[in-house]
């Protein structure tokens, strides 16, 4: 797959994962990694570009006697995943009408 395709596939997934309710790191690869492959190198610096980005927003609470960062979506994320779907529905149209010649 297109490094460029999957990098914005994978922003969106983790946004699909944060608009279930807030979560963080380690979580947020468990529910992503049925459907696509992610790391934590991989993860955090996504996280840190929604962030930049306005789309989700962070806090930290204790939990077992340490710090853990939660993320959360912002209106911004969500408007960022309705856009995505928009996207994939025009891909769909084109992808059909270039592959009703396909007799394969």
């Amino acid at each position: 797959m297109d490094t460029q395709l999957k990098k914005g596939l994978l922003d969106v997934c983790v946004l699909s994962v944060l608009r279930e309710g807030e979560s963080y790191g380690y979580k947020i690869i468990t529910d992503i990694a049925p459907y696509i492959e992610i790391s934590e190198s991989t993860l955090y610096p996504i996280l840190k570009r929604l962030e930049s980005a306005g789309a989700v927003t962070t806090h930290s609470r204790e939990f077992n006697g340490r710090l853990r960062k939660y993320y959360r979506i912002t209106q911004k994320g969500l408007t960022k995943i309705d856009e995505f779907i928009q996207d994939v529905r025009e891909f769909e149209r084109i992808y059909r009408f270039i592959s009703k010649g396909d007799k394969q």
